[in-house]
């Protein structure tokens, strides 16, 4: 029997017929197997009719679903309901907005205004470039206090710390912000808080100059406000070093004892002398002649005697060079109380007087600490009988007294804490009174190294003794306030302005010189960093923002904006304040939109004559250049936009539009050009970038005269110059440059320069009209034209016309567009018309730049290629890989020598900037990877090769030799210009000038 189930029942009797029948139902009439039926209990007409066609036992089972009562029925259906098969577009799977929003009207669009590519609801997103404090840190200085200290200038010092890449400048300032910041600082751990961007943390080197303000105590617990700055070792970032130097006071010199002065830290010297920096020196890296040399105490002292020395040698050269008088030439010695000996790995530091001091603590004996110190440094000995200080040492082997006293002690807390187990050293420590916690104990040896130094030389390490030097040879802003007023300010130095200035006058003119712009953590706007050098500004000041370009004759550059906030810049996190006082740095915002590199702020109410601050001079060049491009097209505006913001970050970043229409980007050296590609990339464009392989900048040059009086004719007809071109002496340029020789000097002193300095004779040295392409730009303009020849007063009517003309030539050169270099225009006769509008300047610029050209091409003209200086140190067995190196790369080695005191060379060596890209890698490669190099921009030289000799053959993927080079250098560089394939000539002479040509080469053709 088939129950209602739907089960199989059978008794042992009856066993064949059930089984027949339950495998019937497991196959359809057409023998196909369909399984045992299952159970349905909907009772709805369609299920009644198919069981009235099974037969018997569909009937049964069908009765048997009828029955039960009504209320079972229900609930049967309402579950048959849930099982409905509905249609995918019937379905509906979130409420409809009427149900949601009742009464609002829904509006369908036809179209889709949103493109594909953005998501419907755009995602939040941050920019997490800064490592920011999340709240305000507890300090052991109230910031209301910090405010109220602005107010007291002889409290105050200003100072950038500046040394070679890894000389401890950023750990030193870590142990500044550990002392005054109370956080679980882990000992074990590298901060580095001053490194406050991503890219800083990850690339393990300073970009970026970060400024903090702190209130450090000296050895008599005397507060003082110290601004401090941390400026980049790397030689690319000397832009950010000069920023910090044009508002400091003084320098804290960071040298390595092993490396010593590196050469990038000679050239920013020089540049700190020409300011008149006051410098303090700090030793660095004690640790190292320990740990790595492992020298004996006496010849460590040797070594630190010799770093010092060999600075100080340095340093004569350097006051020799910018004309230092001896009276104020200052030299270092740690009798001086003006070096700082430090580790700041090990978070110790100490001067000679610090150390007196301790000893006077420890011994608790009358005598005088300063006596002491006196006695620390050179050759003296100390006599135990007598109990006195000698010049001889009263036994063979007695050590100097720096070596007993100083280095000793040192040495063996290194040994004990290295070698000694843990009870012992508690034991040993206790002796000379320094308690450990016990967990102190388990530390790796760096970690207990510096918990032993920290209690060994007071409170961080002795900072003390940091304090008391700074305090002492670097003077406030007060005192310094007439020196930073002469080197900077532009204006007229017996005025008001600059009066209030030299009185650091708290209530006179406000004057602020910023110099840095630092972007806010969401990137699209920049504050303003700078210095208050007179008055007090106010939050909320309506402001006159004067630009570079600035001058009482024309004021374009000029606007009026509001300051919406002040704030004391402290790296990782800003104290807002209401107003600041002169003498102190500040970070505005509200006014970057009118600033690009740096400015001059004053009142809007100052009727005064304020002229700018001078702009920023750098020792070095940007010769390095890429060209980029969006990789979408539509995101060219935002990379315009980005390209904006990297002008404003980067003091030494040019940005330009080249004719062919590509975007270039000029900088110091390829690390620098990385960071501005990541900040472009990530921070100021969010967005995709090609970007061509880097090139470098040329100049154009001759080195012969012009071959022939050149001329050329006004449009008009009306008007005829003649210029020729010839080269100037060596060291002009230079000078120029470096401002040595000013146009607007007057006349007499102009000439007394190039007749002294140059044997030039007095008449062409008084007829100087123009420096080009700026005004300290390295060509010279010369009036050479006779007055018997010449109507004078009608020359020098047109002579801005012509100044104009020989700027413009200069600036973009006839071979491939570049600057000219070296070069001095003559002016040997003008036939000008009477008639003022004939002769006005859209007749006589364009012609004055032809002849300038036309003079150029005939003076046999040649490439110039930047030239890149490199300091190499490397182990002795890689110096002949670096010679192999730089013969591949067209580069030659100046000289190499070994190291005192150390295992290390130096290899100085030139190489041409087009030859130095990935020079670094290499060299890293065939030296596996000992060989460290610091390359910086150094001077131009000439490219071998005539560029305009057609009879050269260029072959494609083939290296041109030597003397093809400049032809190629020419050729590509106009290719990737868009100018035509060669120079025409027909461009730059005019018919009359080229049938002048013609006969001068028949009448040379006659003696061949």
């Amino acid at each position: 029997q088939v129950a209602r189930a739907g089960r199989v029942t059978f008794s042992v009797g009856d066993f064949g017929q059930p089984l027949i029948a339950m495998e019937e139902n497991l196959y359809d009439e057409f023998g196909n197997y369909i399984g045992p039926e299952i159970e349905d209990e909907d009772d709805d007409d369609e299920d009644e009719e198919w069981q009235d066609g099974l037969g018997e036992d569909g009937e049964d089972r069908g009765r048997g679903d009828g029955d039960g009562d009504d209320g079972a029925m229900d609930v049967e259906k309402e579950k048959g309901a849930d099982r409905e098969i509905i249609l995918h577009e019937d379905k509906k799977y979130y409420p409809d907005a009427d149900e949601v929003y009742e009464g609002a009207e829904a509006i369908v669009q036809m179209e889709d205004t949103q493109p594909l590519t953005d998501p419907i609801i755009q995602p939040v997103r941050s920019k997490n470039f800064d490592h920011l404090e999340k709240k305000m840190p507890d300090t052991t200085f109230d910031f209301n206090f910090l405010a109220g200290m602005m107010d007291k200038p002889n409290l105050i010092r200003n100072i950038s710390l500046v040394g070679a890449m890894h000389h401890g400048k950023t750990l030193f300032m870590d142990m500044l912000v550990m002392n005054t910041h109370e956080k679980d600082w882990k000992i074990n751990k590298e901060v580095r808080y001053t490194d406050s961007r991503t890219d800083e943390q990850d690339r393990g080197l300073t970009i970026k100059a970060s400024s903090m303000s702190l209130v450090l105590q000296d050895s008599r617990e005397k507060s003082y406000l110290f601004h401090i700055m941390d400026t980049p070792g790397h030689s690319n970032f000397q832009d950010e070093v000069v920023a910090a130097m044009a508002i400091s006071d003084g320098i804290v010199l960071f040298v390595d004892v092993i490396v010593g002065l590196t050469v990038h830290m000679e050239r920013m010297m020089k540049h700190a002398l020409q300011e008149k920096m006051n410098i303090v020196l700090v030793v660095n890296g004690l640790d190292r002649l320990v740990v790595e040399l492992k020298l004996p105490p006496t010849d460590a002292y040797h070594k630190l005697r010799y770093c010092i020395e060999d600075i100080n040698e340095t340093f004569e050269k350097l006051y020799d060079t910018v004309g230092t008088e001896v009276d104020s030439r200052t030299y270092f010695s740690p009798l001086k109380g003006n070096v700082l000996f430090c580790s700041s790995l090990f978070r110790m530091m100490f001067t000679l007087d610090s150390y007196a001091a301790l000893y006077a603590e420890i011994y608790d004996v009358a005598f005088d600490p300063k006596q002491l110190a006196q006695c620390l440094w050179g050759d003296l000995y100390f006599n135990q009988e007598t109990g006195k200080f000698q010049k001889n040492p009263p036994d063979a082997d007695q050590p100097r007294s720096f070596v007993q006293f100083v280095l000793e002690p040192i040495y063996k807390v290194f040994a004990h804490c290295i070698g000694e187990e843990k009870e012992d050293l508690a034991s040993t420590l206790a002796e000379i009174g320094i308690y450990l916690h016990k967990r102190d104990y388990d530390l790796d040896a760096r970690s207990l190294l510096k918990q032993v130094f920290q209690h060994f030389f007071g409170p961080g390490g002795g900072l003390s003794s940091f304090i008391d030097m700074v305090v002492t040879h670097i003077p406030g802003p007060k005192d310094n306030a007439v020196n930073k007023v002469e080197r900077l300010y532009s204006g007229d130095q017996e005025g008001a302005v600059a009066a209030d200035m030299k009185n650091l006058d708290h209530t006179g003119y406000l004057m602020v010189h910023t110099v840095k712009n630092y972007h806010r953590p969401d990137c699209n706007a920049f504050d303003v960093f700078g210095r208050v050098l007179s008055g007090t500004l106010f939050r909320g000041d309506r402001v006159k923002i004067f630009g570079e370009a600035f001058s009482l004759d024309d004021d374009e550059d000029m606007t009026i904006r509001e300051v919406q906030n002040l704030w004391i810049y402290e790296g990782r996190y800003r104290v807002e304040v209401s107003h600041v006082p002169a003498g102190n740095w500040v970070l505005i915002g509200g006014i970057e939109n009118s600033i690009k590199k740096t400015s001059t702020i004053t009142t809007a109410s100052n009727d005064e004559e304020v002229e700018i601050f001078r702009p920023l001079r750098f020792p070095t060049s940007s010769v390095i250049k890429v060209a980029i491009e969006p990789l979408q097209p539509a995101e060219l505006p935002k990379m315009v936009d980005g390209l904006r913001k990297v002008d404003k970050s980067y003091g030494l970043a040019k940005t330009k539009v080249e004719e062919s229409g590509e975007h270039v980007i000029c900088g110091t050296g390829e690390v620098y050009l990385d960071c501005i590609l990541h900040d472009l990339r990530r921070l100021y464009g969010d967005l995709e970038i090609k970007v061509a392989d880097p090139v470098v900048e040329f100049c154009e040059t001759v080195v012969e005269t012009s071959s022939l009086k050149c001329f050329a004719e006004t449009p008009n007809k009306k008007n005829k110059l003649y210029m020729v071109a010839e080269p100037l002496e060596k060291g002009v340029g230079e000078d120029i440059e470096k401002g040595k020789v000013k146009i607007d000097w007057d006349n007499r002193r102009i000439s007394d320069f190039f007749t002294k300095s140059y044997d030039w004779d007095l008449l062409a040295a008084r007829s100087i009209w123009a420096f080009g392409p700026e005004d300290n730009g390295p060509n010279v303009l010369v009036d050479d034209t006779l007055p018997s020849e010449v109507d004078k007063n009608l020359l020098k009517q047109s002579k801005e016309s012509l100044v104009q003309g020989f700027q413009w030539a200069t600036k973009e050169g006839p071979l491939c567009d570049e600057k000219i270099r070296s070069c001095k225009f003559k002016i040997l006769n003008a036939q000008l018309a009477e008639d003022a509008v004939m002769r006005g300047g859209g007749q006589i610029i364009p012609t004055a730049r032809r002849v300038a050209y036309s003079a150029f091409l005939l003076a046999t003209p040649r490439l110039m290629e930047p030239v890149q200086f490199s300091e190499i140190e490397c182990p002795a067995d890689c110096v002949a890989a670096i010679y192999n190196v730089l013969s591949r790369r067209r580069g030659h080695v100046v000289r190499d020598l070994p190291k005192p005191g150390s295992p290390m060379y130096v290899v100085h060596a030139y190489l041409p900037a087009m030859e130095s890209f990935g020079f670094e890698t290499d060299l890293r490669t065939h030296t596996s990877g000992q060989a460290m190099c610091m390359t910086m921009f150094d001077h131009w030289q000439l490219v071998p090769g005539d560029p305009l000799d057609r009879s050269i053959l260029l072959r494609p993927l083939e290296p041109a030799p030597a003397p093809h080079l400049a032809r190629e250098f020419m050729l590509k560089m106009r290719r990737r210009k868009g100018l035509s394939e060669d120079v025409s000539v027909h461009k730059f002479f005019d018919d009359p000038m080229l049938l002048e040509l013609a006969k001068q080469d028949a009448e040379l053709q006659q003696y061949f």
